[in-house]
């Protein structure tokens, strides 16, 4: 059980374990404001976990006000339902997110949306929505601290998974990402891995990659296709386009590769 601990000011984070996908194992749940409290990423499905974070929740000076996903993925809200159930507050999240949802029985829900202002005690915090990782995903934005609360926008430690079988959308979430860079932020906080100081780096450094694994996914497409005489299956693109990422990584790297051909063929660079 690792320890909850104050990462910036009015702004606490509780790491719990997860069913996410390797490196992490955990996910990051964090505690905005002080006199008004909203807790993000109500993660977790294990009963050991649930009862910890509730005791941390309830253990808060000030008054609990909602819990927010940020998006609809096992990893950051299986406990939506439970946690707004068990501390009598609603349940904020897009409403692409919502629809996607279970166990949400007895539970008031608020939807979000693009641009809103989330008002607690003296903190606020802008709603992002930031499609691409998911349909429904958000961000919050505090600017006067300068802050992101980030969702799986980036991780520390590893890039994000694209799922077009489940909305995921490789064209939003590298525009997402140029405009997360556009904000300025002095300290990213991810739902997985510890805090990130450097955000423009980091940011720089995933469009970039996505764009270099994009002209990979190209380069690879065109060169089997003129080979073969037909359009590659993924398991035959991957070892090529992938060459640089471990082997028992390719089935990761699959999903990736296809997100990055549905763009392709969508902006019609697949052409021989």
């Amino acid at each position: 059980m690792l320890r909850p601990r104050e990462v910036v000011p009015g702004v606490s984070m509780f790491p719990v374990r997860t069913p996410t996908l390797p490196p992490a194992t955990h996910t990051n749940t964090y505690a905005l404001g002080r006199e008004e409290v909203l807790l993000v990423e109500p993660a977790t499905p294990y009963e050991d976990e649930r009862r910890e974070w509730l005791a941390w929740a309830r253990g808060r000076e000030g008054r609990v006000v909602g819990v927010l996903a940020t998006h609809h993925h096992v990893d950051h809200a299986s406990a939506a339902g439970a946690f707004a159930r068990a501390l009598a507050v609603p349940l904020l999240a897009h409403p692409s997110t919502v629809e996607r949802l279970t166990d949400l029985d007895g539970v008031t829900v608020r939807a979000l949306s693009d641009g809103e202002k989330l008002v607690l005690g003296h903190a606020s915090y802008r709603v992002l929505h930031t499609p691409g990782h998911a349909p429904g995903h958000v961000c919050l934005w505090n600017a006067a601290q300068k802050t992101l609360i980030a969702g799986d926008m980036v991780a520390n430690g590893s890039t994000i998974l694209i799922p077009p079988d489940d909305g995921g959308d490789m064209a939003d979430y590298i525009a997402q990402l140029e405009r997360l860079l556009d904000l300025g932020a002095t300290t990213l906080l991810p739902a997985h891995g510890e805090p990130i100081d450097d955000p423009h780096a980091v940011l720089t450094y995933y469009v970039k990659h996505r764009r270099m694994r994009e002209e990979k996914v190209r380069a690879a497409f065109v060169r089997l296709f003129a080979e073969f005489g037909r359009a590659p299956e993924l398991h035959e693109l991957v070892p090529l386009a992938y060459d640089d990422t471990p082997a028992h990584l390719h089935l990761i790297a699959a999903a990736a590769a296809e997100a990055h051909l549905v763009k392709l063929r969508r902006e019609g660079r697949l052409d021989p």
